[in-house]
């Protein structure tokens, strides 16, 4: 029987899981979710924090690299690269079967280095080859100094998920940045066909910035602009894909794809419905797209499973309807480009929050495993 991720997959959309842990690996719920059509894996600092500080699976790892005397940086690298690839191991079919097309674990540089095109440069070609794996992507952010790096990441032939993702603009430079990357692997008679990279656009927090601006606006008296509650964040995404579908089908890319090269997926995360006044499956039902990949929490992924899905293509590529949403957005005088700029700002400072906060907790936890291993 067909599985409703099964089913994404049938008509062009890739499901992958937005979250990692040791218990999840170990118990084989992993494996479970690859069974029933999961294709691929995301991370983050805050995912992993929560993995390692709210169990104890990590424990005896930890302890034992910290006797080893590895600085707290170290220990969560040496935990974390082992789950990245255990998961990229289980992952590793999905990468065969498709020609290194999709079955993907993601892994993020260091957050405290969004706004260092050097150090991100760095960090990515060292944790790419320390990880070994060939169906990994290395997740930069989307940021002014990020975008340089992509470019020169995939001009060596390494994936990348661009994450961070909030403006039309900044998706723009993201494929721009691809594209060159991939001239100048080109340059270098590097395999176009052996690099593969998405374009993390994220989607429910748009709604919910935009949706409290409106809320405002709506209080004050303007009850016309209710229509346009809950359809910022889809009109952003099916614009992204608009431009996903111009820019992959220039003369410029034909030359890079008669070689090998594969086209950019847009993938669309933060896709878990923030207001409970929405549909549950809002951001799955409303960006069903061919040559896409949408990433999922498991209480996502376990509503698909549980209610199914008629999967058909839903992105109008005119972008007719996405661009009168943006219009009465900008008539109401919100400004896309200030709401996305805020939500980049929020986002790099959120990851590099959760980032030290791990950071602090092992170097405690260290503490205290060390206290009880010594009162026995």
């Amino acid at each position: 029987m067909v599985t409703p991720i099964q089913s994404l997959r049938d008509m062009g959309q890739s499901v992958w899981y937005d979250d990692i842990s040791r218990a999840m690996i170990k118990s084989g719920g992993l494996r479970e979710l690859i069974d029933n059509g999961v294709t691929g894996l995301t991370s983050n600092p805050t995912i992993f924090h929560k993995a390692i500080t709210e169990s104890s699976d990590y424990d005896d790892e930890l302890m034992s690299l910290a006797e080893a005397d590895k600085s707290t940086r170290e220990i969560f690298e040496t935990m974390a690269i082992a789950d990245i690839r255990d998961a990229a191991d289980l992952l590793r079919p999905a990468f065969d079967a498709t020609s290194g097309a999709d079955g993907f674990a993601s892994f993020e540089v260091s957050p405290l280095l969004a706004h260092d095109t050097e150090g991100t440069i760095h960090e990515a070609r060292r944790l790419f080859s320390d990880i070994d794996r060939p169906n990994i992507m290395i997740k930069v952010p989307a940021t002014p100094e990020g975008i340089p790096a992509i470019e020169t990441l995939i001009g060596e032939g390494i994936n990348v998920n661009v994450t961070l993702i909030f403006s039309l603009e900044s998706h723009r430079s993201v494929v721009n940045a691809y594209i060159s990357g991939l001239e100048r692997l080109n340059e270098r008679g590097g395999d176009l066909s052996s690099v593969s990279s998405v374009a993390s656009f994220f989607v429910s927090r748009v709604d919910t910035a935009v949706d409290n601006r409106l809320d405002v606006l709506i209080a004050e008296g303007h009850d016309d602009l209710s229509p346009l509650l809950g359809k910022a964040a889809v009109a952003n995404a099916h614009l992204a894909y608009c431009t996903f579908a111009t820019e992959f089908g220039t003369p410029r890319f034909a030359a890079l794809r008669s070689r090998g090269a594969r086209a950019q997926r847009p993938l669309w995360a933060s896709t878990s419905v923030k207001n409970p006044a929405y549909d549950d499956l809002l951001y799955v039902t409303s960006l069903m797209a061919r040559d896409t990949v949408n990433t999922m929490p498991r209480t996502t992924i376990d509503t698909l499973m549980e209610r199914g899905i008629d999967a058909q293509h839903a992105v109008d590529e005119s972008g007719e309807a996405a661009e009168r949403v943006q219009s009465g957005l900008s008539d109401a005088g919100i400004d896309m480009d200030d709401v996305t700029s805020g939500l980049l700002a929020d986002g790099v400072k959120a990851f590099a929050d959760s980032y030290d906060m791990l950071m602090r907790d092992i170097e405690t936890a260290s503490g205290k495993l060390a206290v009880g291993t010594g009162a026995d």
